[in-house]
């Protein structure tokens, strides 16, 4: 069973499902949805469209250059069938996604830590300027609360 890509938003294709659109020149463009297909007919560029897996990579929010996507190349060599290569070859899939979503998680945790430690820098400044709201006007003269007797007002 192969799994194809959608041209435009590079979602999985799966047998049966989708459509199929072959240009003049015998260049052939799946699509996994109508959505898809119609943003491609009104001739939109999928790395400028928010949704798409382009549009990710290219702005940043994915992750792009790993050996871990070699694995997934296309290729058109027939194999003999082997029972003990067939197995290894699915224990070598397993691991190689387990090693791609930790790879994933850690290209995620680092572009979010960025945003953290600005954040934080801002929250200290509004802070700062603030601190009005905060804290008493005469919460540091204690001593002056001290002078007074307690029992007369």
């Amino acid at each position: 069973m192969r799994i194809e890509k959608c041209y435009f938003c590079s979602g999985p294709i799966y047998p049966g499902h989708g459509m199929m659109f072959v240009r003049n020149d015998c260049k052939v463009f799946r699509f996994c949805k109508s959505k898809c297909h119609k943003n491609f007919k009104k001739k939109r560029n999928p790395r400028k469209v928010r949704w798409t897996k382009a549009f990710r990579k290219a702005a940043g929010k994915e992750l792009t250059v790993d050996n871990s996507f070699e694995f997934e190349k296309r290729r058109n060599e027939p194999v003999k069938y082997q029972r003990e290569l067939w197995n290894k070859t699915i224990d070598a899939m397993k691991r190689v996604e387990e090693i791609k979503q930790k790879r994933q998680a850690k290209f995620i945790m680092n572009r979010l830590k960025k945003n953290k430690e600005l954040q934080k820098v801002q929250d200290i400044k509004e802070v700062k300027q603030n601190i009005h709201l905060i804290r008493a006007p005469l919460a540091g003269n204690e001593s002056s609360d001290a002078d007074k007797p307690q029992g007369s007002s």
